[in-house]
């Protein structure tokens, strides 16, 4: 029961996120994508800060820059490059990659075993988010290309690392240091690269709280208690989650075409989340483990 928790509350954070594109695109002033990175890492991160009044030690600076850079500042950076340069749904197949990534990462940085259900839940995963959003204008710029493919690697690498970097505090101090973190490394990047905001209306003022409170700060939060939780191949698959929110919030709130493939791509996504949790339980892996070495001594 415990487990099945865990998982409810960690597949809420992709959840929110699939709500980025509807309040971007419907709150926000179009181009300017590395400012409202930041005004949404950077205000969540200090308000995090204030509630656990927790800084990180000085040893521990170099890993929550790093982390704070692949999961936010980097992949934030590449995930709006691939958006403005590849339709959405090539750009979202892409970032579905993420899942065979950690799969990879997580064997070598943390020496998990690579599964084949895992490796086929992932798979399944990546079929079933083209369906649900590729459609026959897709075109593959080589820029795009390569920033949905690094801007995969990049959370995938995220994800991992905060599984083997651990430190002793609440996920809610973690999330913290990392938002923090990663608001730093953006805005320099804004204050160089962008105009100033225009005159924001109080539209544009609640998608910017929307983002930064609950698309960031307590979505983060339960992310990371799960990856600390969690298998980090079981984690990644949630992410999957996000894209199947955002297609069901354009049809509902934007009254957006669902045609009969998405919809089996929307269920063909769901299936292979619920397979990757299967595939990456511990208990049955660990049940295989105790069979096995009963049999040998039997032998």
């Amino acid at each position: 029961m415990s487990r099945i928790a865990d998982v409810v509350l960690t597949a809420l954070a992709p959840v929110v996120w699939g709500s980025t594109y509807l309040v971007t695109t419907e709150t926000l002033p179009a181009g300017y994508p590395v400012t409202i990175a930041a005004l949404r890492a950077f205000p969540a991160g200090l308000l995090l800060l204030m509630l656990t009044r927790c800084l990180p030690p000085r040893v521990w600076l170099g890993r929550v820059f790093l982390l704070g850079s692949f999961n936010f500042a980097l992949f934030w950076v590449l995930l709006f490059v691939a958006a403005y340069r590849l339709p959405g749904g090539v750009a979202a197949t892409l970032g579905a990659l993420q899942a065979m990534m950690v799969i990879l990462m997580a064997r070598g940085w943390l020496g998990t075993p690579i599964r084949a259900g895992a490796v086929a839940a992932a798979a399944l995963g990546i079929l079933g988010v083209a369906l649900l959003l590729v459609g026959p204008e897709a075109a593959l710029d080589p820029l795009g290309v390569a920033a949905g493919l690094g801007g995969a690697g990049s959370m995938a690498a995220g994800t991992v690392l905060s599984r083997k970097w651990q430190p002793p505090v609440s996920a809610l101090s973690f999330t913290a240091w990392q938002l923090t973190a990663g608001g730093l490394i953006l805005l320099p990047f804004a204050l160089m690269f962008e105009p100033p905001l225009p005159p924001l209306s109080a539209t544009s003022v609640a998608g910017l709280i929307w983002l930064s409170l609950i698309g960031a700060a307590a979505s983060y939060v339960l992310w990371f208690r799960g990856v600390a939780r969690i298998e980090p191949s079981a984690v990644s698959m949630l992410g999957m989650m996000s894209p199947v929110t955002a297609v069901l919030l354009g049809w509902v709130v934007l009254g957006q075409s669902l045609s009969f493939l998405q919809a089996i791509g929307a269920v063909i996504v769901l299936v292979s989340v619920w397979a990757g949790q299967r595939a990456n339980r511990p208990g049955v892996n660990a049940t295989i483990v105790k069979h096995t070495s009963t049999r040998a001594r039997n032998a």
